[in-house]
Parts: structure tokens; C-alpha cells; sequence
């Protein structure tokens, strides 16, 4: 009675239904949990007016769309971290890739063990966690892959890191036997699979392809598990966009050469300190027609720009098809209604932004994502401007499926601003940054505090102890002002008349995450 009370309060959520749906109120929904790797908050329901994306679109007109959604860190590993477990990177202590959150947390509880205790049945299929962490003891099914890549050929490998032309196979064999020579040995990631080149066009039907084939193994688990007598949680985690940039050919035939606009901010910031910029370091590990340079040196070619940017706009449209086959299974399957669906991104991304093609930084570009949630038999969909955070994706979905939240959360449940988007919510939102010697230009590590008001993001850079995992003396301050520069093409922290601004700022980034909570919620 009490599930049944919470799903009819949340009428905001619903029209008018029949009594059939009336009786199935009391049921716990289904969950799709669904990440897509790379992916920026450019989709035609973002207002790119360029790229095609009718089903994400099509999902999002009657769902909640956040348009101001941040990560908690620009990398894979923490901000899926902290995002699984609910609390930020300082608390999960996972601040870059190679951080295994297992090991450091081992008695966390994920969120798939969460809603596995409040009832749920999980499955795992795709990139939730980080790639080479799948953290098998957090789902009922773990880490289920289709044919043939669940076979011991592919065991090692990244599902990152196929191809499908005779000349990109030839050229990723010959990346993989020089990294073997060069290593003598020692174990490398992917099995030594995982380079080839950035970008490829392949004249192959989508059935050939490892996000379109976890589709269909999404689809054939759902038949094998929807009437079980628990709902179920499915964690879903498309590959692309992710580099390589590889996707059917009729996906890059929706952008010609020259079709896209390119980056409105082709320059580092202005007066940018020399830690806030990545190396570009993972596009040169890949097969490129041109020397890839850091983001201080000259731009890319005009013409090789344009390629990657086509790229990853065909890898989103292609993983928008997917997404569009699931939407439509669920559908023929009677289950999408009583289905709770979340759409994100993982982190940001830069196509040609800043003189860069990656992630890895506190810019804007980066930390910025798509966060799209549909409630159960939601007819209407809504935009909230509301500064919102991937860590507030836990409790939300609490809410949205009667299951209690836990007190060590650290973000905040949305659905207040899902009833009333006007309502005065967070000050700002957070997200910080480890940049390590190996990267920076200088050599030195840093860690790099951000935070995103509604006018301003200001980062605050610290010398970092990576032994001691604390940080330092104080190295150098950002500050943008997103009213007159919203593409960040200048840090204005030295301009003089922006001290007393920056010392306000300042003290309430010192505040967190707590100093920025909503005044109106318990």
C-alpha cells in the first residue's frame, strides 16, 4: 500500500490511465539504466540543430530532460564511480583511471547491489563500471556479452577496439604487434587490441556491430526475465561514441564533408594556467593522417577536424538507432510503460573545443552531459534549467521506484524540480580534476576543484600528494563568466575588478557540495 500511495502522489508524472495501469501502480517499475560512453550533451534535444538523434529525441519528449547536468570528474573511471555508489570523487577516492574502486571501497554497495536488496533483479550488459571493472559482484548476471565476443578469442579484449575493414584490421595488427615488442611481455591492456585508426567508415549492416548486437541481447535477456517475479534492473552501456570513431557508412553518409560547424572555441581560454589543458594523448594513441600535437600547439588540419567530428556525430547517430530498437522492444513487449528509463553521459567531450579531442579537464565542454529520465508511465515530458549532478541520478531513482534512499547519498534526488522545474534549487555543482605529472605540461600534479554556478564556473588548481592522496599548496584559479562567455574563451581571474566576485567564489567552493544544497527540501 505504501509503493501504491507514492506512485499515485507522483501525479505529475501521468495522465489519465486505464485500470489496468492503475492496478500495476503498485508494482515496482522495471529499470533501464542506460550509459553511453563519451557522450556530450549534443543531441537534437540539446538544440543541435546538426546531428541526428530522432529516438533520443523521441524518448526525451516525454521525459524529464536536465539541461544543466554535470559530472562529478571528466574521466571514466571516477565519474561512473561515484555516480554508481552515490557519493563524489573525494569520498570514493577513485580520481582517475587506473583507481579501482573495489579495491579502495571494498564493502561499497553499488547500485545495482542497492535495488538488488530492495527487490530488483540485475543484469549487467555493456560498459556500467569502467571497462576491465565490471564488478561482477554487483549484478545477478554479470557482464553478459553476444556471441561472439563472449567466446575465450575475445576474452581480453576491449569492446572498444573492433573493426570491421580489411585496412583497419591490418593497420591495428600492426599497432598491437609493435606495443607487444615494445612491452617483452608484460601484460598490456586489451590484450595489445586496443589501437588502431580514429575514425572508420564501413559499408556493414548495424548487425555487425557490438552495440547493436548488445541491443539484441538486451532485448533476448528482457524475454528470459520480465516475468520473473522481481523487476528488473538493467544496466545497458553503449561503447560508442568512444574512440575509435567506427560506424556504418550510411551513419557518416548523414554528414557529408563539411556539413558540421566546427568548434566555436578553438583556443585554450585565454590566461588558462598550464594545468587546466589535457595532452590530447588518447587521440595520438590511435592511427591519425596527421601529428597530433598538445592543445598549446597548432590546430589540427581544418579537413581532419571535420573527419572526427563526422565520426563521432555518426557513432551517436548509430547509437541513437540502438537506442531506438530497445524504446521499440519495450514497447512490443508491453513493458515500456512500467519502465523507468535513464539516459547519460559519463562526461563530456571535445571536438576540436580548445584545441583538443578528448576529455580530461575541468572546461565546460567536458564536465557538461545529457541526463534524460523517464518515470513510469510518464506521458508528458519537460526541460529543467536546474543545475543538476550524475551523484543525484542514485536517489532519484530511490524516489522513482518507492525504494527508500540511503543518509550517505551525496547528491540530492531530483524530483522536486520534476514536478516544479521553477523551484529554487542548488547554488551550484561540483567536479574536480587530477592531473597527473606525466600529463601536464610542466610535469607537476595537480587537483583541480571546480564549480558551476548559474553565471559563473570557477576552479580553483592545488598542487597534489598522490602518495598521500592529499592536496598541497595552492597553484592557480580559473574564472569564467558564462553570462558574457559561455564558450570559456577567457579566464578573467586576474581581471582586478573581479577580486571581490573571486573571493566570494572562493568561499563557497570551500563550502562543497553541502553549502550548495536546496534550502527547500528536508
Amino acid at each position: 500500500m505504501r509503493i501504491l500511495l507514492l506512485f499515485i502522489s507522483l501525479s505529475f508524472l501521468f495522465t489519465s490511465c486505464n485500470q489496468k495501469e492503475k492496478e500495476v501502480f503498485a508494482q515496482k517499475p522495471n529499470i533501464i539504466f542506460l550509459s553511453i560512453d563519451d557522450l556530450r550533451a549534443d543531441l537534437g534535444v540539446y538544440g543541435n540543430e546538426e546531428i541526428k538523434t530522432p529516438n533520443i529525441d523521441a524518448l526525451a519528449a516525454t521525459s524529464m530532460v536536465m539541461l544543466n547536468t554535470h559530472a562529478q570528474a571528466a574521466v571514466c573511471a571516477p565519474s561512473r564511480a561515484s555516480a554508481m555508489l552515490g557519493y563524489r570523487p573525494d569520498s570514493t577516492r577513485v580520481w582517475h583511471l587506473g583507481d579501482k574502486f573495489r579495491e579502495i571501497n571494498p564493502d561499497a554497495v553499488t547500485m545495482p547491489q542497492y535495488f538488488n536488496k530492495a527487490g530488483y533483479y540485475t543484469v549487467n550488459i555493456g560498459k556500467i563500471f569502467h571497462n576491465y571493472m565490471p564488478d561482477s559482484i554487483s549484478w545477478d548476471e554479470p557482464d553478459l556479452k553476444p556471441f561472439p565476443y563472449n567466446t575465450k578469442e575475445y576474452a581480453k579484449r576491449d569492446a572498444e577496439t573492433y573493426y570491421y575493414t580489411e585496412a583497419a584490421l591490418e593497420d591495428q595488427k600492426v599497432k598491437r604487434a609493435s606495443l607487444l615488442e615494445k612491452r617483452k611481455g608484460r601484460k598490456v591492456y586489451g590484450d595489445g587490441w586496443n589501437r588502431g585508426p580514429a575514425i572508420e567508415s564501413a559499408d556493414a549492416p548495424d548487425s555487425l556491430y557490438y552495440d547493436a548486437l548488445q541491443t539484441t541481447l538486451a532485448l533476448k535477456t528482457i524475454d528470459r526475465i520480465k516475468d520473473k517475479k522481481e523487476p528488473f534492473f538493467l544496466g545497458l552501456g553503449f561503447y560508442r561514441p568512444h574512440l575509435p570513431f567506427v560506424a556504418p557508412k550510411k551513419y557518416w553518409d548523414l554528414y557529408p564533408a563539411g556539413s558540421v560547424s566546427p568548434a566555436a572555441n578553438p583556443k585554450l581560454p585565454k590566461n588558462a594556467p598550464v594545468m587546466s589543458a589535457n595532452a590530447n594523448y588518447e587521440l595520438r594513441a590511435y592511427t591519425n593522417p596527421t601529428k597530433i600535437g598538445r592543445p598549446e600547439d597548432e590546430p589540427l588540419p581544418e579537413k581532419y577536424a571535420d573527419s572526427l567530428k563526422r565520426g563521432y556525430y555518426a557513432s551517436v547517430s548509430f547509437i541513437d538507432a540502438c537506442v531506438g530498437k530497445l524504446v521499440a522492444g519495450l514497447k512490443e513487449r508491453g513493458l515500456y510503460e512500467n519502465t523507468v528509463i535513464v539516459l547519460w553521459g559519463d562526461h563530456g567531450w571535445k571536438l576540436g573545443d580548445h584545441n583538443g579531442c578528448g576529455k580530461m579537464t575541468n572546461f565546460y565542454i567536458d564536465t557538461h552531459v545529457p541526463l534524460i529520465i523517464k518515470g513510469a508511465y510518464q506521458k508528458e515530458g519537460k526541460r529543467i534549467e536546474a543545475l543538476s549532478e550524475l551523484v543525484d541520478m542514485f536517489p532519484t531513482l530511490c524516489d522513482l521506484t518507492g525504494v527508500a534512499k540511503a543518509d550517505y547519498f551525496e547528491g540530492t534526488s531530483l524530483m522536486p524540480v520534476f514536478e516544479n522545474p521553477d523551484l529554487e534549487w542548488k547554488d551550484a555543482v561540483f567536479t574536480q580534476f587530477r592531473r597527473r605529472p606525466k600529463v601536464s605540461k610542466d610535469g607537476q600534479e595537480y587537483m583541480g576543484y571546480s564549480m558551476q554556478t548559474k553565471q559563473y564556473h570557477y576552479i580553483e588548481w592545488y598542487h597534489w600528494d598522490n602518495v598521500k592522496k592529499e592536496k598541497g599548496d595552492f597553484a592557480a584559479t580559473e574564472l569564467y563568466d558564462h553570462f558574457v562567455d559561455p564558450n570559456e574563451t577567457e579566464n578573467v581571474a586576474g581581471v582586478s575588478d573581479k577580486t571581490e566576485i573571486i573571493k566570494s567564489l572562493s568561499i563557497q567552493l570551500s563550502k562543497g557540495w553541502k553549502g550548495a544544497l536546496p534550502k527547500n527540501i528536508n
